[in-house]
């Protein structure tokens, strides 16, 4: 195993994960019970721990597909600067996450406030995250490319009968 399958194990971690973080913080707010909002900063402290391997092994992971026919670099460029500013908004989010769990249990009177700020910064690192996956399974998933060339059908009737 490799850093490219490391990589490739991993990255969906943090988009999946700190999306059910957020849910669950939300839940944490509907339901008024202090108790889910910290197991939802736990929760996306946690992505934000797995998002830094993720991000760490996406050199590697470039070197190994560059080469590959069909393997867009621009597609690649756009994904390596949407994970630069992903990773520096998921470290704030998961920093935070973590400074809620302590708020909530030193200052309770500042607990809401700290867990709002938490769900407005979980909702970004989500957004920056989703964006990171989506550009990332450009690299080699050509059906998410808009500017695809597709084959004309067939003349041949054998071929034709295949495809219906």
């Amino acid at each position: 195993m490799n850093a490219t399958h490391f990589h490739l194990l991993l990255n969906h971690f943090p988009i999946i994960g700190t999306l059910i973080g957020t849910i669950i913080l939300g839940y944490g707010f509907i339901a008024k019970e202090l108790k889910i909002k910290i197991l939802s900063a736990y929760v996306i402290a946690a992505m934000a721990l797995i998002a830094v391997p993720v991000y760490l092994t996406g050199e590697p992971a470039e070197e190994t597909v560059e080469g590959i026919s069909g393997v867009s670099e621009t597609s690649i460029e756009f994904h390596e600067e949407a994970a630069e500013f992903a990773i520096v908004i998921m470290s704030i989010t998961g920093f935070f996450a973590l400074i809620s769990i302590i708020a909530s249990t030193i200052k309770p009177s500042l607990t809401d406030k700290v867990f709002y700020v938490l769900l407005v910064l979980s909702i970004f690192s989500f957004a920056a995250m989703a964006r990171v996956g989506y550009l990332g399974g450009k690299i080699r998933h050509t059906e998410l490319n808009e500017n695809i060339v597709k084959s004309a059908p067939s003349n041949n009737p054998e071929e034709r009968e295949e495809e219906d």
